[in-house]
């Protein structure tokens, strides 16, 4: 069974409810905060697996909390946002979510998404040390820690997974699709957006490191990273 706590983050307290019963079924404890002030102190206080957070919450909103759980954690957000909403999604995304919720949802796919994430995050605890390394850059699956020229560089948990699988094919094109069925492993019903934004935000991290490898577009493809 199931043991990690799962922090719910929604001003509409039949949500909450509706999540904690799931959860709760599945074998996670749930901690809920109805408004973002709350939402800071609670994660920092109760340290949870992953937080699920509203955009629209009273006091600060989803983006502005997500800004400051990311300056001391990169434990995992999946962001619920309106139906229809894409500049909050892409927001969300740009300021280190993992993963977004569209509602309204089924309780059941998000309890799968919990899932995923908490699999991956333990999987790359209990196995070998997954790193990959090329000039001036590298990138360790295991303690999540992306280095450029020696320097630590904080990434959130899905950027690292998608650099990290791309730098370990190294000149292999991959689709948005692939990427995002292989990193994200959800069907995004094919809101390639979300690649997009996340490689625009390693681009920033990575660009004109090294003249021996780049993070490339294949236009009218997806994405590779190209060796030297």
């Amino acid at each position: 069974m199931a043991t990690e706590k799962i922090l719910i983050v929604d001003d509409d307290t039949n949500i909450c409810e509706l999540l904690r019963l799931y959860l709760e079924k599945e074998g996670y404890s749930t901690v809920i905060v109805n408004d973002g002030p709350g939402a800071v102190t609670a994660f920092q206080t109760e340290q949870p697996a992953i937080t699920l957070l509203d955009i629209m919450l009273p006091g600060l909103d989803g983006w502005q909390v997500c800004r400051e759980i990311r300056k001391t954690s990169n434990k995992p957000i999946i962001m619920i946002t309106a139906k229809g909403e894409t500049f909050d999604k892409v927001l969300g995304l740009e300021l280190g979510a993992d993963d977004y919720i569209v509602k309204p949802f089924e309780a059941k796919e998000v309890v799968a998404r919990v899932k995923a994430v908490l699999r991956r995050t333990s999987a790359s605890a209990s196995e070998t040390i997954k790193e990959v390394n090329f000039d001036k850059l590298s990138i360790n699956l295991t303690n999540y820690e992306l280095k450029v020229n020696g320097e630590q560089v904080d990434t959130p948990p899905k950027e690292m997974e998608l650099i990290f699988h791309l730098a370990s094919n190294p000149n292999r094109v991959f689709t948005r699709d692939q990427l995002l069925d292989e990193v994200w492993g959800f069907d995004y019903y094919g809101d390639s957006r979300t690649v997009d934004v996340h490689v625009k935000r390693l681009r920033e991290k990575l660009e004109g490191v090294s003249d021996k490898w780049e993070l490339k577009t294949v236009w009218g493809v997806g994405y590779k990273f190209e060796t030297k």
